[in-house]
């Protein structure tokens, strides 16, 4: 009788009984350079603010922003990702602040190329931290059902990107979820022959109640009140259509794709990395990191242990890179080993 392959023969623990053994056979590696850094930046100076329902999370002034940054490089962390903080008094119904030269994003962004150029800067683009009524597109003012409106919505995303990237952005992340708006930011820096600014779309990002917490800490929650990002943002329930919208994004000229949120759709990161083979990240949002301190806090969890095992479960599944609220914890984790 052949009892290859079978037990007693084939003992799968033998391989895990050491240390040693456990490290040759590993499939997937966790490392700094995996990670990238989300920050919420405020205006002015010498301002910390805690984030309620991300605690650990703070909104920071740029003074208050370059000793963090130079925390992550040091980690080894490459990139961060902004998420600017507005007042309430530079929201109106057109965003036009989304692309003033002089406004905070373009601010903090050639400050922190200056200081540390060889650090990545990737730029958020959408609209929602500076309309008055906290959705990621314009609305007519006359429509009742105030839907947001792609096509005018497009040239407004295009003068945002442009102006992130004139500042010094080495990638812009549209997160809008219009239709055709990679399309319209890459004529726009092609012709400003700014042909380096990368592209990271957020191809898939779901409709999502896992945002909550992110939406308190950019200012946005208030102005969106009741209403919801249905219209624009994908249904929860389909895959499908997330393949349809990362080759879309592709086609038109994306470097880079994104899932949103990050571990309640690991599945739908493992069918983009297996289809297209591209640089695929997924965002450990606002939601999945509110549940997991709250876990540490009481006492459910272990937080060093748990932590990386989340994050390497977006590696296992296909991510070359994460957002997440714990980038510069686990860099620390990661190099004690």
């Amino acid at each position: 009788m052949n009892l290859k392959g079978q037990f007693p023969s084939s003992r799968m623990r033998r391989m895990r009984r050491d240390d040693f053994s456990r490290r040759l056979m590993r499939e997937t590696r966790l490392s700094a350079d995996d990670l990238i850094y989300p920050v919420f930046v405020l205006e002015g100076q010498g301002r910390t603010e805690q984030v309620a329902s991300m605690p650990g999370v703070e909104r920071v002034t740029l003074d208050r922003l370059l000793p963090v940054a130079e925390r992550a490089l040091n980690l080894g962390v490459p990139a961060l990702a902004l998420f600017p903080v507005i007042g309430a008094d530079k929201k109106s119904d057109t965003a036009e602040e989304a692309w003033n030269p002089e406004g905070l994003v373009p601010t903090v962004v050639a400050r922190l190329k200056r200081e540390f150029p060889e650090l990545g800067v990737i730029t958020d683009v959408a609209l929602d931290p500076y309309t008055s009524h906290g959705q990621d597109g314009l609305i007519d003012p006359a429509d009742p059902r105030g839907y947001v409106m792609n096509d005018e919505t497009l040239e407004a995303l295009a003068k945002q990107a442009l102006c992130h990237a004139r500042a010094g952005a080495d990638v812009v992340a549209p997160s809008d979820m219009m239709d055709g708006r990679i399309g319209r930011i890459r004529q726009t820096l092609d012709a400003e022959r700014l042909i380096h600014t990368r592209i990271l779309a957020y191809s898939a990002k779901y409709a999502s109640s896992f945002y909550g917490p992110f939406r308190d800490a950019v200012g946005s929650a208030g102005n969106l009140g009741k209403g919801n990002k249905y219209t624009y943002q994908m249904d929860p329930a389909n895959s499908d259509e997330a393949l349809r919208e990362v080759a879309l994004d592709l086609e038109e000229g994306a470097d880079m794709v994104m899932v949103k949120p990050g571990m309640p759709y690991l599945d739908i990161v493992r069918r983009v990395k297996d289809e297209f083979g591209v640089p695929t990240y997924a965002y450990q949002v606002s939601g999945e990191y509110a549940m997991l301190q709250a876990a540490f806090a009481n006492g459910w969890l272990d937080r060093d242990t748990c932590t990386l095992e989340a994050l390497l479960a977006f590696k296992r599944a296909g991510a070359d890179g994460i957002l997440t609220y714990f980038a510069l914890e686990a860099a620390e984790l990661l190099r004690r080993g």
